[in-house]
Order: C-alpha cells, then sequence, then structure tokens
C-alpha cells in the first residue's frame, strides 16, 4: 500500500513528476579531461552564484574557554567571532606527541542538537550523547586527534551552542526557521556556515603546532554536505571524507524528503544533481562511506552518485586519489579506510 495520496491534483505528485522531468543544465557528462575543467569551472561558479553573497570577514576575536587533559590529546574550547556580532564556539584537539607541527581536520558536524561536541568526544556523562556517539561512530574528531591529527569541530549555526542546546521552534527544526530567516535578510543559511567553515581553517591556521600545507576535511550527513561544499570551494582543503552523504537530488529531496534548510542551495537542481557537485571536488583526494543499510541516505542512491564520481576521477586520470567504501552498517562513520586514507594525504 503506497505511502502517500496518489491522486493526481496532490502537489507532491506534481512535484514529483516535474522532478524527473528535470534535466540539470550542467550534469556531469564530460568525455574528456579538457571538457571536464571547463565544466568543473563553470559549475563552481553557478554554484557560488546560487549560494549568493557571503559575509564579511572580522576579526577572530578568539577567546580560550577551557583546556582539559586527555590519555592521547589536549582538547581546548574557544569561541571565535567569524562576522560581525557573529560567535562560534568549537574545539581544538591537539594529539600529544614529539613532533612540532601536525596535519589538520576540520571535523563537521551533522544534524542534531548536540552539535560539535560529539564528533570532539565530549559527552560530560549524558546518556544522549553517549548513544549517539554509539550509534553513529560519531566521535571521529576525537578518533583523528588519537592517530595523530589536529583536529577542529565548530558548532554551525542552528546547532548545539549557538542554539543554546534548545530548539525554540520545536516541533520545527530550528534550522528550517534560520534558513527562511537568512533568505529574508539576504543571504542562504549554508553560504554563511561554509563561510563560517573556512573562518574555523583561518583559526586553525594561526596555531603555530599546524601544518599549514597539509588540512583535510570530513563529515557525517549534514557534515557530509559541509565537508562537500567547504572542500570545492576552499583550496587549503587537500583531502576529504564525504560520509554518508553521496545521494541523488531525486531521491533524498523529492521521492522520500530527508533534508533541512542548512543544507539547501537554492535553485541547485536546476543545474546539477549531488553527483554532479562531488564530482567537482576532482582531482582532490576524496574518500567517500557510503553505509548498505543506511536509512538516510540510501545505497542505491548512493551508487547512482559514486559511478557519475568514479566517471569524473578516471577521465581526469586522478583514479588512485579516489576512495570509495561502502560498508557493513547504517548512517555512521565507518573508520574503516578514513585514517590510512588520510595518512596517506595528509602526512606521507
Amino acid at each position: 500500500m503506497p505511502n502517500r495520496l496518489d491522486s493526481p491534483q496532490i502537489t507532491d505528485n506534481f512535484i514529483e513528476r516535474w522532478a524527473k522531468r528535470t534535466k540539470p543544465e550542467f550534469e556531469f557528462n564530460c568525455r574528456t579531461k579538457e571538457e571536464f575543467f571547463i565544466w568543473r569551472d563553470k559549475l563552481i561558479k553557478k554554484i557560488k552564484e546560487l549560494l549568493g553573497e557571503f559575509p564579511q570577514s572580522s576579526d577572530l576575536d578568539p577567546e580560550k574557554i577551557s583546556e582539559e587533559e586527555k590519555e592521547k590529546y589536549i582538547r581546548e574550547k574557544w569561541i571565535i567571532q567569524t562576522e560581525k556580532d557573529c560567535f562560534m564556539p568549537l574545539y581544538i584537539l591537539i594529539p600529544k606527541g614529539d613532533k612540532k607541527k601536525y596535519p589538520a581536520i576540520l571535523c563537521c558536524h551533522g544534524h542534531g542538537p548536540y552539535g560539535k561536541d560529539p564528533v570532539a568526544g565530549v559527552h560530560n556523562n549524558r546518556t544522549e550523547v553517549i548513544n549517539e556517539i554509539k550509534t553513529h561512530n560519531y566521535n571521529y574528531g576525537e578518533q583523528m586527534a588519537e592517530n595523530g591529527f589536529v583536529t577542529i569541530t565548530p558548532d554551525w549555526r542552528s546547532f548545539g551552542e549557538r542554539i543554546g542546546y534548545y530548539n525554540i521552534f520545536y516541533p520545527q527544526d530550528i534550522c528550517n526557521i534560520h534558513f527562511l530567516q537568512h533568505l529574508i535578510l539576504g543571504r542562504t543559511l549554508l553560504a554563511a556556515n561554509i563561510f563560517d567553515g573556512m573562518r574555523a581553517i583561518d583559526f586553525l591556521l594561526t596555531r603555530d603546532y599546524v601544518d599549514k600545507d597539509n588540512i583535510g576535511c570530513m563529515g557525517l550527513s549534514f557534515g557530509g554536505t559541509m565537508t562537500t561544499y567547504l572542500t570545492l570551494l576552499d583550496e587549503r582543503i587537500k583531502a576529504a571524507d564525504i560520509i554518508c552523504y553521496a545521494t541523488t537530488t531525486l531521491h533524498y529531496a523529492v521521492e522520500r524528503p530527508n533534508f533541512r534548510g542548512s543544507q539547501i542551495v537554492p535553485f541547485l537542481y536546476k543545474y546539477a544533481d549531488v553527483g554532479d557537485v562531488i564530482s567537482a571536488i576532482c582531482p582532490k583526494p576524496l574518500l567517500i562511506e557510503s553505509g548498505a543499510n543506511d536509512t538516510c541516505f540510501w545505497i542505491h542512491s548512493a551508487k547512482e552518485a559514486h559511478k557519475k564520481i568514479k566517471k569524473a576521477y578516471e577521465i581526469v586520470g586522478a583514479d588512485e586519489n579516489l576512495w570509495i567504501e561502502i560498508f557493513a552498517g547504517g548512517h555512521a562513520f565507518s573508520g574503516k579506510l578514513a585514517f590510512k586514507f588520510f595518512n596517506k594525504y595528509l602526512k606521507e
């Protein structure tokens, strides 16, 4: 029995028919390396146009809030100013060791009320946060620090401390409200968060223990969205791990809508699908993790994106830079290839 109304006048049915006959203008269909780079430049230009105005940078005005020593790393909490009157809390995890400089990874959190905390291994004995970490193997910022990477994990707008861990608009998703408010004021929420991610890297590069030439990015779900666009638009990011985000627009946004305002590039599908956007990251080293039992971004849609991305890397002759892992599990960080991947591209 269909889980929807099947009458022809239903708006959802019209949207699905409309989406199925839409052919994105910049859909990837290149045949040569030369065609690829022309296509990529056009797509990036269009994405920047669709994302709209980015904020103006302010003084970072960093304030150190706390420091705690763990067995394998030191965890510092900071607050920085990204644009005027806009403050972003973050954790930096610094490995204990004898190196003067360490490669670093911007670790992007996904949807959820706790923002950066579980990714940085912070739970303060709260059962619900501990369960999030266990369910999604979510403390990849902490795991990477334990394996010799400086990690930086900020709260994005609409999450964690930036909403006081409380959604005043419940049951609506607060990032939907912030998406609309940013639009009303002349911006997109995703562009603002991408900007904040770039500011996190600005701050990271002021730390004398960071190897400034070896910066990576990784994230699960909405963190995968952030990883995609940050890696595409910030040349300082040398390698990335997109976790459980590769999909198709028809699947995740139309046939079974599974998205929020924080993830949206307005009008994107008129020009490109998710796989097209990820393909434009080529030839940067890229790991894509997809769970065989992921019920947020199902594997059949992930494999459709994989095909397109593989073709891009093959055409450019950068096959060895693309790693794809389909792992036995759900919506989670696998970690089976991630350490080897970042060791190769950020350490070696």
